[in-house]
């Protein structure tokens, strides 16, 4: 009900047409309530965007994870609050005050296999192999089919909420693109066992394998019990 309330409140604002918007009035009117009115940010709301760049700008925006009904929230994937003009005029308002352009990213160039190990060292833990997501101590960390390639990219770059952020020293260009690649890869991940049972992994997937084969031999001592001669 709060997002509810907050994106009509913002349809309201917003009801001018974008491109009669300027970025800072636009931050002045929806966003400068939590990161204030010179976006240097309020001490135990939300931090200064100073330095972020269009990348966080345009992670946070685009997969709606921004604004935030409530500062205390978990930012979750959702549909983006903005038009694509407001959210270019945000952008690049919050990337006029310094920090990294949106990271370039280019799949096809990665490696499969690269990207496999990659996102297994870095990511699995808490993403789960195949990108369906988790819980972590804290928050939860979200399936990554709907993630674009770029937002792929910026979540590595950015480091949203819990997940820490992976600066080029640590996750080279190459790198990125194989992650990248990887990730889009699992959308349609092969069965190679037989039936997927939604490719959440081996450890639940062994589970239900063994609560079914569990099943099957109560099943069959029960007939046999019952063939035996009194």
């Amino acid at each position: 009900m709060k997002r509810l309330a907050l994106a009509m409140a913002i349809a309201a604002t917003l009801a001018a047409p974008a491109h009669a918007q300027d970025g800072r009035a636009l931050f002045e009117q929806t966003c400068a309530t939590c990161h204030g009115d010179d976006a240097n940010g309020i001490r135990g709301t939300a931090p200064t965007l100073h330095g972020v760049g269009r990348q966080s700008a345009d992670f946070y925006l685009s997969t709606g994870r921004m604004p935030l009904a409530d500062p205390a929230d978990e930012p979750i994937r959702t549909h983006p609050a903005y038009s694509a003009a407001q959210r270019k005029a945000l952008i690049d308002y919050i990337g006029s005050l310094g920090g990294p352009g949106i990271p370039a990213v280019d799949p096809a160039q990665g490696s499969l296999s690269e990207g496999e190990e990659l996102y297994a060292s870095h990511c699995a833990g808490c993403h789960q192999i195949v990108g369906q997501g988790g819980v972590v101590p804290g928050g939860v960390a979200p399936p990554l089919q709907e993630a674009t390639a770029t937002q792929i990219a910026e979540a590595v770059r950015v480091g949203p909420y819990l997940m820490p952020a992976f600066p080029e020293a640590q996750i080279d260009q190459q790198e990125l693109d194989s992650i990248t690649r990887y990730v889009l890869s699992t959308r349609h991940p092969p069965d190679r066992g037989g039936w997927g049972i939604g490719n959440i992994g081996p450890i639940p997937e062994g589970m239900v394998a063994w609560l079914l084969a569990g099943a099957a031999l109560l099943i069959i001592a029960r007939l046999l019990g019952e063939r035996r001669p009194t």
